[in-house]
């Protein structure tokens, strides 16, 4: 596998808004990226617990901010298991490293348009088996657009930790639903319904459920309109999805610049 997108590739990620490259990494990386998964659910659940963590809660589920880190927790009532770290690239020197990776920046240069890329975010998703709650349909844009003035240049790519598939809530893409910008968000009494994507607006029957092997890559438009339903299986599906910008620009958090040189 070359490391640069191919045009061939470069044209389905500009028809669908996402592209798939299969089994990027070998089994050895991976099983690194989910031993630094385990260190990282430890660190943040120690900081959680720590006197610095704010706790709130959205829509029912659990939230805890520490500095400039933000821990969700899944969505059942009592949840102990954690659902999303973000940022999660500064809890662990694997991931540190996976941000510079030329498998990902490479590609990801070609996507942006810049001959050098900086990190904007970066976050761990954990879907732990039987509890692991599904992801609404939303676009990444309306998240980021306060925060960035080129929010449509803020490509993501998830390296998928374990085999994904519909039985284990594998991430689903609503095939080229970027093409229609930024879509309205749902009005209902959630208090995060505004960064839901209104279903009626867009065409559900597009979706291509992306399943996958463990160390695969899934480059995907912010616009793309994605989700996952729940895990009910027994077993896990993780991954880190990264999102890149332009270099020499801030992190969404932190502020601080990580430029992703290769």
């Amino acid at each position: 596998m070359t490391l640069e997108l191919s045009k061939a590739e470069l044209e389905a990620y500009k028809e669908d808004g996402f592209l798939v490259r299969r089994s990027a990494f070998l089994r050895q990386e991976v099983a690194a990226l989910r031993t630094a998964a385990e260190v990282a659910v430890q660190t943040a659940m120690a900081m959680v617990a720590g006197a610095s963590a704010t706790r709130y809660v959205l829509d029912g589920n659990l939230f805890a901010d520490i500095d400039h880190t933000t821990v969700q927790f899944e969505h059942h009532r009592g949840a102990a298991d954690i659902r999303v770290i973000e940022p999660v690239h500064d809890l662990h020197e694997e991931f540190a490293q996976l941000v510079h990776d030329p498998r990902l920046v490479r590609p990801m240069c070609q996507l942006i348009g810049s001959a050098q890329v900086a990190l904007w975010t970066a976050k761990l998703n954990l879907k732990p088996p039987k509890v692991g709650s599904g992801f609404a349909w939303h676009q990444d844009t309306p998240y980021w657009i306060h925060d960035c003035q080129e929010a449509d240049r803020l490509p993501n790519v998830m390296v998928n930790f374990d085999d994904s598939s519909v039985v284990n809530g594998c991430l689903h893409i609503v095939k080229g639903s970027h093409k229609f910008g930024m879509l309205p968000g749902c009005n209902d009494e959630r208090q995060l319904a505004g960064f839901y994507t209104d279903p009626a607006v867009f065409d559900a029957g597009a979706q291509v459920p992306i399943e996958v092997p463990s160390g695969s890559l899934v480059f995907f438009d912010p616009l793309a309109v994605h989700g996952s339903q729940p895990n009910n299986s027994s077993r896990q599906r993780r991954g880190i999805i990264l999102t890149y910008q332009p270099a020499n620009r801030p992190t969404l958090k932190k502020k601080d610049v990580i430029n992703a040189l290769v």
